[in-house]
């Protein structure tokens, strides 16, 4: 790899207006390709310190051996020769979204002198009407067998039709009234053609005007007496209903819009995208991909929609997001577009409500990732190698200890433990500690007090030779050790936990290391710079995931610990007040402004309260004013 040194421009050769970079590899391919309003400040900070970069941007200026410029007016013409050098050089080192498989189109062959209306894939064509993508292909032939009844248009392929118009036979489908052959004669071209516009007519939205023209048609057919024609108007009402109740009006005012929203956990970024056409949710797509840096959101919704919106999409007048977006990339859109695009944030109103439905679909993509990630026997035996290769074990740690220390102003400081073995979390086997007597928010001191305890355990069970639980007749855990000891933090913190090692005789047998959050640095004892695991690391996930995992315990044991105190700080001192009858009180009402806010009655039905133990609870609740109080959390807030 080259010396980022080796190629950096001299020092005042950059230019200070807005432009276009390409890095290029010794081969002369363009490796990356970005965007800057000043190019002199942007190229700097790839040469400044290269050891401050992300790992993957490190790769990035040690792969490559030169970095050319190109200077342009604006922001927005820098915007777009960006987007035009992406899509032609398609550069490895760029964020790229890529989803796993290509989304089906329902495509109606208008060209054709019968069109033929079928689910496909790909490139549109010319002469073509196309409606979606959609997300799901069952759930659109499930459409398309529906309309199918109403609409008996031509589905089968060219050589299907062929073969019946030769033999003078109709296929299935013709004989059980889902075609209305046209291979066979049955009706003409122009009649078929009305077929066709109908089906695309209703798949374009408008829906009201052809259930309301079947409806009069079975009322007609009845009031003639035609009750076979009214009965299969009726069938044909009924599934139209079923198709426009999939397809319901979420958006009154009828927009062509899409909803994008985006969901982040820091190494992936989920995005959903739903496609509203006349109102109505026409087609759902969602990627997943990788966190190559440590981006905003905003750059990242930027290269989404520039890759989004290729030549087999069309741009819609209205984006709204869950994430601001600049000014630039709707300038860029509406270039592209030929007319105005408008991308916003909605804040109230169906729009929000929407957006909030595709940010939670996001959420659950991003979750269903990280499970399957998870449960991956193949990806966890990656992760677990990844993490000895990375701290230099002689084999994998297939049990993990991790530990959290959570606190409020240095106040009911607690510790948890998370276990991890084959990389699955052993939930029954986590452990809290309580840590009394400690006040401060001094962090170090309170690992060291929570691995003394653990360790000392181990030791005293080996000592003991307890192999069995005395009470559960399980094994006992405290006696089977780990083979790496995860703390939350950096050096400070695993230098107090190797300490606690060495004092147990332990340093030689389990090893230990810190995840320090702010960079995801992996620290090791005694060692002065950190190790720096790449961003899609399957180790780092791992890391990533222990830590989470025993920060989340912490904090759920701290808030039910801060709840307790502060309820029998408030209620201490009532007469005949005891821990049940605080647990009923928490039970029935929920947070302090609502106990504060009750009557002496309405406390009094509360199960084992009387009238005078009611008055004294109110008495007492009264005197606290200012505060909101919840009993489940335990979190307070100003009122």
């Amino acid at each position: 790899m080259a010396d980022p040194a080796s190629y950096r421009p001299r020092p005042g050769s950059i230019p200070t207006d807005p432009g276009v970079y390409r890095f290029f590899d010794s081969f002369g391919n363009v490796i990356y390709v970005g965007k800057a309003k000043n190019l002199r400040q942007r190229l700097n900070s790839y040469f400044a310190d290269p050891a401050a970069l992300h790992f993957r941007t490190q790769t990035m200026v040690r792969t490559a051996n030169k970095v050319e410029w190109t200077v342009v007016a604006s922001e927005v013409e820098a915007l777009q020769l960006e987007y035009t050098w992406i899509q032609q050089f398609d550069p490895r080192f760029n964020v790229k979204y890529r989803d796993d498989k290509s989304y089906p189109w329902l495509a109606i062959t208008m060209s054709e002198e019968f069109p033929r209306v079928f689910v496909g894939r790909g490139a549109k064509k010319r002469g073509t009407r196309y409606f979606g993508p959609f997300g799901q292909a069952w759930a659109i032939r499930e459409t398309v067998d529906l309309l199918l009844r109403v609409f008996p248009m031509r589905s089968c392929t060219q050589g299907v039709f062929n073969r019946a118009r030769s033999s003078g036979r109709a296929c299935l489908l013709g004989d059980i009234g889902k075609c209305s052959a046209p291979c066979v004669g049955r009706v003409t071209p122009e009649e078929h053609r009305d077929i066709a516009e109908d089906f695309a007519s209703f798949m374009a939205g408008n829906t009201g005007g052809i259930i309301g023209r079947i409806e009069r048609e079975m009322y007609q057919a009845s009031a003639d007496l035609n009750f076979e024609r009214a009965a299969v108007l009726r069938d044909s009402l009924a599934a139209l209903k079923r198709v426009q109740e999939k397809n319901s009006v979420v958006l009154s005012d009828g927009l062509r819009a899409d909803i994008v929203g985006l969901a982040d956990d820091g190494q992936q970024v989920a995005v959903q995208v739903f496609h509203i056409v006349d109102g109505r949710i026409l087609g759902e797509r969602g990627w997943i991909a990788d966190r190559a840096d440590d981006r905003p959101l905003t750059e990242l919704l930027e290269a989404f929609l520039e890759q989004l919106y290729t030549d087999d999409l069309e741009i819609p007048p209205h984006i709204f997001s869950s994430v601001e977006a600049e000014d630039a990339i709707a300038a860029h859109l509406t270039v592209r577009r030929g007319s105005n695009v408008n991308i916003r944030v909605p804040l109230r109103g169906e729009k929000r409500a929407l957006l909030d439905t595709v940010v939670r679909n996001a959420e659950l993509a991003l979750d269903q990732a990280k499970l399957r990630r998870a449960t991956d026997l193949t990806t966890r035996n990656q992760a677990l190698e990844e993490v000895a290769d990375a701290l230099q074990l002689d084999e994998p740690p297939l049990r993990i200890e991790c530990y959290d220390i959570s606190h409020t102003m240095g106040t009911e400081v607690v510790g948890s433990m998370v276990v991890f073995e084959d990389g699955m979390a052993r939930k029954n086997q986590y452990r809290r500690f309580i840590i009394k007597g400690f006040e401060g928010s001094d962090d170090v001191a309170a690992i060291r007090e929570v691995l003394t305890r653990r360790l000392r355990r181990l030791v005293d069970e080996r000592a003991a030779d307890v192999l069995v639980d005395a009470t559960t007749g399980e094994a006992a855990k405290f006696s089977y050790a780990p083979g790496l000891i995860v703390v939350d933090g950096g050096q400070p913190q695993v230098n107090a936990a190797a300490e606690v090692l060495r004092e147990f005789g332990l340093d030689n047998e389990i090893a230990l290391c810190g995840l320090a959050k702010r960079l995801e640095e992996v620290w090791l004892p005694e060692e002065d710079f950190p190790v720096i695991l790449p961003r899609a690391s399957e180790g780092l996930y791992l890391l990533q995931r222990l830590r989470d995992e025993a920060h989340r315990f912490a904090i759920t044991h701290h808030r039910s610990r801060r709840a307790k105190h502060v309820v029998e700080s408030v209620l201490d001192g009532v007469p005949g007040l005891g821990e049940l009858r605080r647990k009923a009180l928490l039970k029935y009402f929920g947070s302090m402004r609502k106990l504060r806010q009750a009557s002496v009655e309405e406390i009094a039905q509360v199960p084992g309260f009387g009238p005078t133990l009611a008055a004294a609870v109110k008495a007492a609740v009264a005197d606290t004013g200012g505060e909101a109080i919840n009993l489940t959390t335990g979190e307070v807030t100003e009122i």
